[in-house]
């Protein structure tokens, strides 16, 4: 979270930033902390209080007279519609303004039928599950799609297996639903930040890979999302994998990360071996059923991402590298592939102090992404201090009104 003080230290976002770290405080202790003027922060709090965004919470401790009120961080105050579209599945969800998921549903779909068939029936489920929170105001919508996107207008770019994507104006569809902000990323990007914002807030240096039906990272630098030049950061399935066998790619380039180590290209090694896969969730299934030739064609696969990772790990130099999607259940034969990899390729300065993990987020990572995306923009001091000065606003119109209906 961004710090409290500097050139924003005056701003009402600023206030409010202070108290979403869960710990009320007085008056006194925000003035102390802040260094503004008590007439300040008295402001500050009574628009934040007429937004909903800031509430009383009980009572602190005085040194005589009548105990001082506490205030503390409303994150109902407002709910965050998000999901994360895969290439088959979906995750859709409902959050608070503290990125809790309030309500999940996870759905099968096939991104490959487009946004007029996709976005509608992302909308109904958002609609029934609002049906099983609390009301309150909807401050936005995150969406995250499994292709490149770019970012500033929410429309894919050039999206490989998304066909009649490309330029869609998905912002402009749902808008026309909920008249409210839509924020749009790469699937990947948005788990890379759910990890972050639900797991390793305090990590600063950090890859996200999700290994599923594509492969593909999130960056998080200086604890920031790294998008890139044209928002393809992070794209490691197209990364040759050094000994690839020749394998085709989509893209139409041979030994691609993806074509060599995602699940489809697993499952096509598991059926020239007898074995019935054919699916990504089927090559999970074996290899925790057991299957030998399963776990030892996934634990090549977990060298494959490794070795695309090492050198990511010695240019990038993370503290942390987290292994997610569907291929990560196969638990830890994918990991220990990655693992032995990385370490033996990467230099010993890079991974002295490196973490290899599997997610702890899982299957609600972009969903988790897409609400920490929103409530970071309509939280953020250009959008919140616009909102406050309107509540401001609002609150001067009806004292002149009740003014004029007294004389």
């Amino acid at each position: 979270m961004e710090s409290t003080l500097g050139v924003e230290a005056g701003s009402p976002a600023a206030v409010l930033r202070m108290l979403m770290d869960g710990s009320p405080r007085t008056r006194a202790e925000i003035v102390d902390a802040t260094g503004l003027a008590r007439s300040t922060v008295r402001a500050r709090l009574d628009l934040l209080v007429a937004a909903g965004l800031v509430t009383g919470s009980g009572t602190g401790e005085s040194t005589g007279g009548r105990p001082a009120g506490r205030f503390a961080f409303n994150p109902g105050a407002h709910l965050v519609l998000a999901a994360e579209v895969g290439a088959t599945h979906a995750t859709v969800a409902v959050s608070d303004l503290a990125c809790r998921l309030l309500a999940v549903e996870q759905v099968d779909l096939d991104v490959a039928d487009g946004p007029a068939a996709i976005l509608p029936f992302l909308v109904t489920t958002w609609r029934s599950l609002l049906h099983t929170v609390d009301a309150a105001e909807i401050a936005g919508v995150g969406i995250g799609l499994p292709g490149p996107v770019e970012h500033s207008t929410g429309r894919p770019n050039n999206p490989p297996i998304m066909p009649g994507w490309d330029g869609f104006d998905v912002p402009a569809a749902i808008t026309a639903e909920f008249d409210v902000p839509v924020l749009v990323d790469n699937e990947v990007n948005l788990e890379a930040l759910g990890e972050h914002t639900a797991s390793y807030p305090d990590v600063l240096h950090m890859i996200v890979v999700k290994a599923a039906t594509g492969i593909g990272a999130g960056l998080i630098s200086n604890g920031v999302l790294h998008r890139g030049a044209a928002g393809a950061a992070g794209d490691l399935g197209h990364i040759r994998v050094p000994e690839g066998g020749g394998a085709l790619c989509r893209c139409g380039n041979t030994d691609c990360l993806e074509a060599v180590a995602a699940g489809p290209a697993l499952a096509a090694k598991l059926r020239d071996l007898g074995h019935p896969a054919a699916s990504t969730a089927d090559v999970v299934n074996l290899v925790r059923a057991g299957n030998l030739e399963a776990g030892r064609v996934v634990r090549q696969a977990g060298r494959d991402i490794g070795e695309v990772l090492a050198g990511c790990v010695s240019m990038f130099n993370p503290s942390l590298v987290v292994i997610g999607g569907l291929l990560a259940e196969a638990g830890e034969m994918l990991l220990a592939g990655v693992r032995e990899s990385i370490y033996r390729r990467s230099l010993p300065l890079a991974t002295e102090n490196l973490r290899i993990v599997a997610s702890g987020t899982g299957e609600t990572a972009g969903a988790l992404g897409a609400a920490a995306m929103v409530v970071r923009h309509v939280l953020s001091p250009e959008v919140l201090d616009a909102r406050l000065g309107e509540v401001a606003a609002g609150g001067l119109a009806r004292e002149v009104e009740l003014s004029s209906h007294a004389t």
